[in-house]
């Protein structure tokens, strides 16, 4: 498997290629994806945690670096946040190149809804992985993009929970849940 990572030394963040390199094989292996290509691109001079990700020619991963980073360490790359921010986006590609998802817009056009369902089906996945994850962080993701009600706690659930989903199965959860706090 061929992991590219970009820069192979860092200036401004203490990160580590090789964490990176080791992270991103070992969830490759995991998630079945490791016959593809992947490189990890980090911008290190912005404390943003954004993760964006192309799987037109290989999967290409471009990270902010404060997705990488320990949020107790300025500028000190965290194995957990590094594995987690990874895994999510690992699995989007895993979704859209395994079927089920092949409808899912781009992800510039997702809704913050749809990208708080996705976010959420995909972090119960890597918590089944074995890979730390603040569960309280991410439902609050989920209900302010979804109401603070049952039936949007429900739908964290049945996500989180959930394996094999399919776009279209997805987004009819979160629109269940979204409706549930719809004045009618």
């Amino acid at each position: 498997m061929t992991i590219t990572v970009i820069p192979e030394t860092f200036s401004y963040v203490s990160f580590d290629a090789d964490l990176i390199r080791r992270v991103t094989g070992d969830l490759a292996t995991s998630l079945g994806l490791e016959g593809h290509p992947i490189t990890v691109e980090v911008d290190e001079t912005t404390p943003l945690a954004r993760t964006r990700i192309d799987i037109t020619d290989g999967i290409k991963i471009r990270a902010d670096s404060g997705a990488f980073e320990d949020t107790r360490k300025p500028r000190q790359q965290s194995e957990t946040a590094t594995a987690t921010s990874l895994g999510r986006v690992l699995l989007r590609a895993r979704d859209r190149l395994s079927g089920g998802f092949g409808e899912a817009p781009p992800d510039n056009e997702l809704s913050l809804a749809q990208i708080a369902a996705w976010e959420t089906y995909s972090i119960g996945r890597l918590e089944r992985l074995g890979i730390p994850v603040n569960r309280q962080r991410w439902l609050y993701n989920f209900r302010n993009r979804h109401g603070f009600t049952d039936a949007g706690d429900g739908a964290f659930d049945q996500l989180w929970r959930s394996e094999g989903l399919t776009w279209g199965e997805l987004c009819a959860i979160s629109a269940a849940a979204a409706m549930a706090v719809t004045p009618t």
